[in-house]
């Protein structure tokens, strides 16, 4: 059917395409090592804790789309990383590819034409496979967001400065 076709199509530009904002790669890409860990005054976050608690995020949802068995982290602080900045050198890397793996992984569910995207799965309680493909880039679209403004709050943005070194600056 047509419009199952495209459907799908729109599903996965929401879910990895840079419709009305930026993806995923080009939220974390060349972040700076410096900001990864560090939480701007007021705010709540670091890019680490973002970045983390993304991936984990979007790994609960493709698992209770998938395995009927799955359980969910305690809300809300299974769904956040115990650190506010990565504790190990290569741990920010492996956060990024484990979010892209899901993401991938999610966006082949919603292609997958044998897969129905209205019919309720057996084990979600009316939820949907198109539900939580919505759900996940919902939640995605949101941090994105949060992460280019704590970069641009950090002073890793493109060249930009804190406010703190502009003001010295002048």
């Amino acid at each position: 059917m047509q419009n199952n076709k495209v459907l799908r199509e729109h599903v996965l530009d929401l879910l990895i395409g840079e419709g009305a904002h930026l993806n995923f790669d080009g939220a974390v890409k060349n972040m700076p090592l410096g900001i990864r860990g560090q939480r701007p005054e007021g705010g709540a976050h670091s890019p680490w804790e973002v970045l983390e608690h993304m991936r984990i995020a979007q790994w609960d949802i493709l698992e209770f789309i998938r395995n009927p068995r799955h359980v969910s982290p305690e809300f809300p602080g299974g769904y956040w990383p115990g650190t506010q900045a990565p504790p190990t050198e290569t741990a920010w890397e492996e956060s990024a590819e484990g979010f892209r793996a899901n993401q991938r992984e999610m966006a082949a569910l919603v292609a997958d034409e044998s897969a129905d995207l209205l019919s309720a799965i057996s084990h979600g309680d009316g939820k949907t496979l198109l539900r939580e493909a919505l759900l996940a880039a919902d939640h995605n679209a949101y941090h994105l967001g949060e992460l280019v403004m704590l970069r641009r709050v950090l002073g890793g943005w493109h060249g930009t400065k804190t406010s703190a070194e502009a003001d010295a600056a002048s």
